[in-house]
């Protein structure tokens, strides 16, 4: 379950294409930081909120200071324009926070079957790469990553394009990074 989540678009009166007839309520979409699930949010009336911001979704209902509740989980095509435009610059944000973890995905990726390899779901990284990657681990930084393996520019936006491509696309055979 998702602790926290940073903040794709607020809607302070609703969706403009709501059907609802007696009151519009207030919406914000998120994504989770750890297993980038999308939600439909209730702010907490009053709440200072922007996008970008990193906000409490857990069980601890007393922690809960911006959101008062977690509605339901949406797909891609369910946000905003807004939210889908800012999506690519949150995944970045997120994935600079978490560089360990990210920076431990390219040092463990592994093949997923006789032929195919974890590393070539990242959209762009081509076999010549894969094999620079895997030849020059360990690595402790994207920076290293950067500094190693030739011709290989900000691995952080592999992974971001990676993770939106898995929220994109509903139906994959293999996910790496979306739950």
């Amino acid at each position: 379950m998702e602790e926290f989540a940073f903040l794709l678009d607020i809607l302070p009166e609703g969706r403009p294409d709501s059907q609802r007839r007696f009151r519009r309520e207030s919406i914000v979409y998120g994504i989770g930081s750890e297993e980038y699930k999308i939600f439909e949010m209730e702010p907490v009336k009053d709440a200072s909120l922007s996008i970008g911001d990193k906000v409490y979704i857990g069980k601890e209902h007393e922690l809960r200071t911006q959101i008062e509740s977690v509605k339901a989980r949406v797909k891609y095509n369910d946000l905003t324009h807004t939210a889908q435009s800012e999506l690519p610059f949150i995944l970045d944000d997120i994935i600079k926070s978490q560089e360990e973890k990210f920076v431990q995905f390219f040092n463990n990726a592994g093949p997923i079957s006789r032929r195919y390899h974890s590393l070539e779901l990242l959209p762009g990284l081509g076999k010549k790469t894969m094999q620079g990657v895997i030849g020059s681990r360990p690595f402790s930084s994207f920076q290293e990553i950067e500094d190693k393996v030739q011709g290989f520019k900000n691995p952080a936006k592999y992974i971001s394009a990676r993770i939106e491509h898995e929220i994109k696309v509903q139906d994959q055979k293999y996910r790496l990074f979306v739950r």
